[in-house]
């Protein structure tokens, strides 16, 4: 190598000097000659397997979270505010539209389409108060607030303060304790909790309701309010963000009465009751298949504690999921992955950015199963599996997996208050 990266051998010798060199010629020919003759490892034996062959998806992966940053073009993570604005404004639009044909048909037949209808585009203003809350709508701070506070409170959502706690949620995202959205719950705390609690929390379909209770209480083993500046979630420094909040939804509330009294409670109903709650189930549903239920009916999704968990191999527990006709609606919320480890990616560049990582995640990334049509009606079997099967977690190991009670109470014995 000396021989190569000098200046004179650049030159041409002279025969002394190749009678000199020939020796450590070949001695270097045969060295490189060697080494090409390694045979290359295969990818996927980078990977960890069980004993079984399959992946252990649940070890460390053989890539970091830089190595998944560096595979995205950089153009990814551009915001661009003119588009967002664009999609904000198509939403908006067909909310007001919706709700204009169906006040003016007013028909039986016409309410049950529009409810359906307008509770998906509920949903997707959710999710452009969410991507503000990332601050992935635009550069701009004081904009993507404004916009959260907007789309948030027509909703009856507390902008900062869901904003924070789900902030917390990506951060600690697949560890049982610190985990802020559908963590598990471990055996004590399962034992601990009363029949109806578990019904509630853990059973279709009521848990598909549990959002608005979530905000006010949170859930099982955490305490406090998403409305009180006081509860733990919050910094003071935080206090007045959740205090701004606190006066949109007062003043959405009055919205409301005000349209109530000027339209009837019947209308109110129909145009805004019944399509918040399908908002709601949209919420639960997909926000749980985030985390749960595999596409693959033997694979256990892991939770982490102590040293096992990270970041990345939080993330890693996302999985992505295919909406049919729903997946630009609301807003590509299904492209989970890469959106969990990178939340400062805008929605509409999430699908490229996750191709782009794909090949560096190779096992890890868990490929959605293809919508069989329109309907995503493939995705009624894991949400019921899971919610079957997963009821709590170990209280002690850093890589535990939910486990399944097989005495798990029904609503009558529920009521009955018998576990």
């Amino acid at each position: 190598m000396q021989m190569l990266s000098s200046r004179t051998s650049l030159r041409a010798p002279t025969l002394s000097t190749r009678a000199r060199a020939a020796p450590v010629l070949r001695r270097s020919v045969v060295k490189v000659a060697n080494v090409a003759a390694i045979p290359e490892a295969p990818q996927q034996d980078r990977f960890k397997r069980n004993a079984d062959g399959t992946y252990d998806l649940s070890a460390p992966p053989p890539f970091t979270l830089q190595d998944l940053r560096n595979a995205i073009p950089a153009h990814c993570w551009e915001k661009n505010t003119f588009r967002s604005m664009a999609h904000l404004a198509l939403d908006v639009g067909i909310v007001f539209g919706l709700a204009a044909v169906a006040f003016t048909v007013n028909q039986w037949w016409m309410w049950p389409l529009y409810w359906m209808a307008q509770g998906t585009m509920f949903w997707a203003l959710f999710v452009v108060g969410h991507d503000c809350g990332h601050q992935s709508f635009s550069n701009n701070k004081a904009l993507n607030d404004f916009v959260g506070h907007l789309t948030h409170s027509s909703i009856l959502v507390p902008y900062h303060g869901w904003r924070i706690s789900h902030r917390t949620h990506h951060a600690n995202h697949g560890h049982v304790e610190n985990d802020e959205s559908w963590h598990p719950v471990t055996k004590k705390l399962y034992d601990n909790l009363e029949p109806m609690a578990r019904v509630g929390r853990l059973s279709m379909p009521w848990a598909l309701f549990a959002f608005p209770f979530y905000l006010w209480k949170r859930s099982p083993g955490k305490d406090g309010s998403h409305y009180d500046p006081e509860c733990d979630l919050f910094t003071p420094a935080e206090r007045n963000q959740v205090l701004t909040t606190n006066a949109y939804m007062l003043g959405m509330v009055a919205v409301l009465a005000a349209c109530t009294v000027k339209l009837g409670p019947l209308a109110m109903f129909n145009l805004y009751l019944v399509p918040y709650w399908i908002n709601v189930v949209w919420l639960d549903v997909v926000t749980y298949l985030h985390h749960h239920g595999s596409h693959d009916v033997n694979e256990k999704m892991p939770w982490y504690r102590g040293e096992e968990w990270s970041y990345l191999r939080g993330g890693l527990t996302t999985i992505d999921r295919d909406y049919g006709i729903f997946n630009k609606i609301h807003h590509d919320i299904g492209t989970h992955v890469v959106h969990h480890l990178f939340p400062q990616i805008p929605h509409y560049n999430l699908e490229e950015a996750t191709e782009a990582v794909k090949p560096v995640m190779g096992p890890y990334y868990r490929e959605p199963v293809k919508s069989p049509g329109p309907i995503p009606t493939h995705l009624v079997e894991p949400l019921i599996r899971s919610f079957t099967n997963d009821h709590y977690v170990a209280d002690s190991g850093d890589i535990v997996f939910y486990q399944k009670d097989p005495n798990f109470p029904s609503v009558s014995k529920a009521v009955a208050g018998k576990a």
